[in-house]
């Protein structure tokens, strides 16, 4: 296995989510180069890639040993460590990366503050520098950070052979769905000629679907909203008035309706609607 690839390892010192954004010429990518626990750390693994550097990095890393401590036990270990690239970075946002000698060229990576870049087989060092100039200068939360720092670095020149695939992970205590573990987001293009756009909207439905509404954005469901939403139902085989009262007959067909549309997270109790929902309904059912 060859994931040649370039990869940004990162942690947000705001709230703790820890991710990694990786591209490559290479199906599947997100299958085997990012790994990440809450808490703990991110660990990207590529270049001839020795997966078990994942796993076994994070339990060092649990254990209380640093990056830079976890990468030369890795290594030391390996007896072809030459071929291997990785990346870690620690919730204290303490980073490391790591370049084997024998690895594709162009080949390197850099660190900063609370992030590991990364990458081989790329067309030259300017597209490690864009993912780590663009996170350094970015804002807004890690996954948007990430995306836009990956986007650069395709920009930049990217893997030289291509485009296939591309991945984003983030992890945050109990952030997964229904509570129930931190992958908060977990979104990978297994196969797709621009990988990293594909992403982008794929980012776009995870937020749309899973993410809780803003309060900022609930708007009360008056009479011209009802009768659209009503006119919605209906058309999709509901059976329920067009008549504007939004009666508890109506917002119990709602809610079965939001299910059908995977919007649970974002549906509301009594009447009221969340924009993002009442925009989303507009652009599917016109």
């Amino acid at each position: 296995m060859t994931p040649s690839t370039f990869s940004l390892v990162a942690f947000d010192s705001t709230n703790g989510d820890l991710g990694i954004a990786v591209a490559s010429k290479f199906l599947a990518v997100g299958a085997m180069v990012p790994w990440a626990q809450a808490g703990i750390g991110a660990i990207a693994t590529q270049s001839w890639a020795n997966t078990s550097y994942g796993p076994r990095g994070l339990e060092m890393l649990q254990q209380g040993m640093s990056p830079d401590e976890v990468g030369k036990t890795l290594t030391d270990a390996d007896e072809h460590a030459s071929q291997r690239q990785f990346g870690i970075v620690d919730a204290q946002g303490r980073a490391f990366t790591f370049t084997g000698g024998d690895c594709f060229r162009w080949a390197g990576g850099r660190i900063g503050k609370n992030y590991a870049a990364q990458g081989n087989i790329l067309a030259g060092a300017q597209v490690v520098d864009a993912l780590a100039e663009t996170f350094e200068n970015s804002t807004g939360d890690l996954a948007e950070r990430l995306l836009i720092a990956l986007a650069a670095g395709q920009a930049a020149g990217g893997d030289k052979r291509g485009q296939e695939s591309a991945a984003l992970l983030v992890v945050r205590a109990h952030g997964g769905y229904g509570g129930f573990n931190d992958r908060y987001m977990d979104l990978r293009v297994d196969d797709n000629p621009a990988p990293i756009e594909e992403l982008k909207r794929l980012l776009a439905l995870h937020r749309l679907y899973l993410e809780k509404s803003n309060p900022n954005d609930l708007i009360a469901i008056d009479e011209n909203i009802a009768r659209e939403l009503q006119s919605v139902m209906s058309k999709r085989g509901f059976a329920i008035p067009v008549n504007g009262v939004w009666d508890e007959h109506a917002q119990k067909a709602f809610r079965e309706f939001g299910g059908v549309e995977n919007l649970e997270e974002r549906l509301q109790e009594g009447p009221f609607i969340d924009t993002v929902v009442l925009k989303f309904l507009r652009e599917r059912f016109p």
